[in-house]
């Protein structure tokens, strides 16, 4: 188990949260004191998280999140997520991790690349960057500011509980997130689910 040093709640405020869908619910924003990247990270607490409450970490993404870019389905997994720990209690982490770790310039640099035909990993190879480069030390710093030890994780990364499991954090299960298909991210999807086994059941993959 990894060490990593305490962080501590900085403030917490209560946000009436609007969809473009319609759809609302009333948020508790917590900020932290003392997260090992100094980065502005962000808890969702929503619902009344239980003993073992439904988390999500949700890395940054601007163009999916706000633009609604259909060249990823972050922003469909954000709205889905806040959706389904409300219902059940917990909380998001929205994780300033832009790109899977490698900043909004560069991601929009690989996506040039990837109009060349190179996936989403390879872009990054081909810039330079790691293919992941996201590290999850401050989400469980968070989590145990929150006083959260033990938790189902909404993800379809692996590595997002491997992760978390090496910081002491017990991961009771892994729940899957929807499928969000579009003309423009298929590929995306498709290379996540070949280069890091993310547990997406695409129907070209499952087929037979």
């Amino acid at each position: 188990m990894r060490d990593f040093p305490t962080a501590t709640v900085r403030t917490r405020v209560t946000v009436p949260l609007r969809f473009g869908d319609g759809y609302s619910v009333d948020a508790q924003l917590v900020t932290f004191h003392g997260l090992v990247d100094d980065k502005e990270h962000l808890a969702v607490v929503l619902g009344e998280p239980g003993a073992t409450p439904l988390v999500r970490l949700h890395s940054e993404c601007l163009t999916g999140d706000v633009f609604g870019s259909a060249r990823c389905d972050c922003g469909p997994q954000l709205r889905e997520a806040v959706e389904q720990i409300a219902e059940r209690g917990g909380v998001l982490l929205y994780l300033r991790q832009e790109g899977r770790g490698i900043g909004l310039y560069n991601k929009l640099d690989a996506y040039a690349l990837q109009d060349q035909g190179l996936d989403t990993y390879a872009a990054n190879a081909a810039l330079g960057l790691p293919e992941d480069g996201r590290d999850y030390t401050a989400a469980a710093q968070m989590l145990q500011a929150l006083g959260i030890d033990d938790l189902d994780l909404l993800s379809n990364n692996p590595d997002k509980a491997e992760q978390l499991r090496d910081l002491g954090v017990t991961v009771s299960h892994r729940v899957p997130t929807g499928v969000f298909t579009t003309a423009h991210n298929v590929r995306y999807l498709r290379a996540k689910v070949l280069q890091t086994q993310h547990t997406l059941p695409l129907p070209e993959l499952t087929a037979g």
